[in-house]
């Protein structure tokens, strides 16, 4: 595979072109679905000729296959070209603060794998390390090739997405974290914030396929958000868009694991949820958020803080919908298995605090990808350089 971002030299040049034109062609059979060949060229307006000198190299190494004949209007039978999933693999991991997670995705979009594990400290490197090594034999050992590994994390990543810039919940910083996966894998690796990747996989796979608009809030221990507008994610000048966590909203008096006091994941965060309703952590978010569920059924005191909660909730997405403006906002995490025991609150305070009636309050949506969205997000990004025609597969 080629890895440069133009060996010939220029964008403008043959070899540039080949792999835009590539890229292009890929992008459509993802997005699109399977084509013939005269499809293809119409869906990229590329020349029929050229589709099919890009559809022969795919096809030589096991990038696309050919499905069975279909008869398309007058001419003669097409065949249908679809993306292979055999050989060719992203893997996501998230490193979280008491839990890691893996996925495995295909060039065709499909979930190969994915596995959860709980760590007993937060931001356990070897954890990580011993799931990725683990994934790895799991998915490749017959002709499958690992095209790059992203690692998701909750905190701030430069733009360079190597560069690990703050991440107080887990203790990290600098790119080791890229180096020791590399390792491991065997291919060049990549590491993304959390919410990013989480709503990147909502966006592409989950709750939000249907809107080229959406939000996603995470709900662990941090809060984070990861913005998505047509279909792409938006970062920011530096990477850093979405860190709203540390927001001014909720308890002014609540201590942050950030040093600070006030902050919107002190009030809504999975530890600041457990203090309010004094119920112990399990393994996981989700398992965790289960029982807390489970408690507010018959305790009024639990429920009630769960109210307050969601009105915390509700008052940053107030906020956040005065700025943004999503269709959808998906909350992730601890929050799918409280449900409307958040959501319904949410909603209440959204509207009360939306500046005026006619101001759009966005469709709150619970997460349909689970733990595992940030890790599944992160797997969609280990082809991104497929996609963008930076990675020659040919």
């Amino acid at each position: 595979m080629t890895t440069t971002a133009d060996r010939a030299g220029s964008p403008s040049s043959t070899e540039g072109l080949r792999r835009r034109n590539t890229s292009i062609v890929l992008r459509s059979l993802r997005q699109l679905g399977p084509a013939t060949r005269a499809e293809l060229a119409k869906r990229t307006g590329l020349a029929k000729a050229t589709v099919g000198v890009i559809v022969a190299g795919l096809e030589a190494v096991g990038a696309v296959s050919e499905s069975e004949s279909v008869v398309t209007g007058r001419g003669r039978p097409g065949t249908p070209v679809a993306l292979s999933g055999e050989r060719y693999l992203g893997l996501g991991l998230e490193l979280n603060v008491d839990y890691v997670a893996v996925a495995v995705l295909d060039l065709a979009g499909e979930v190969r794998l994915s596995a959860t594990r709980p760590v007993d400290s937060s931001g356990d490197v070897e954890a990580l390390l011993a799931l990725a090594a683990w994934a790895r034999r799991e998915v490749t050992g017959h002709g499958e090739v690992l095209v790059s590994g992203t690692v998701a994390v909750p905190g701030l990543v430069r733009g360079d997405n190597r560069t690990i810039d703050w991440a107080p919940n887990i203790g990290l910083s600098g790119d080791g974290l890229v180096a020791d996966v590399e390792r491991v894998l065997g291919c060049p690796v990549r590491v993304l914030n959390d919410a990013n990747c989480a709503a990147y996989a909502e966006a592409h796979h989950g709750a939000a396929t249907d809107t080229d608009h959406a939000l996603y809030l995470t709900g662990t221990v941090g809060i984070g958000a990861g913005i998505v507008d047509g279909g792409e994610l938006m970062r920011g000048a530096v990477g850093f868009a979405g860190e709203v966590g540390h927001m001014p909203i909720g308890d002014s008096t609540a201590l942050c694991g950030c040093g600070r006091r006030g902050c919107w994941e002190a009030s809504i965060g999975l530890h600041a949820v457990l203090a309010k309703v004094g119920l112990p952590e399990l393994d996981t978010p989700l398992a965790t958020a289960t029982s807390v569920a489970a408690a507010a059924a018959f305790d009024a005191r639990v429920a009630g803080a769960l109210d307050t909660v969601g009105r915390d909730v509700g008052l940053g997405l107030a906020m956040l919908t005065s700025v943004l403006d999503p269709a959808v906002v998906v909350l992730g995490g601890y929050f799918v298995p409280l449900g409307e025991l958040v959501l319904g609150p949410a909603r209440e305070a959204l509207d009360a605090r939306l500046a005026s009636p006619s101001q759009h309050r966005p469709e709150l949506r619970l997460s349909t990808l689970g733990i595992e969205a940030a890790a599944i997000g992160a797997a969609e990004q280990s082809f991104s350089d497929v996609f963008s025609g930076a990675l020659d597969l040919a």
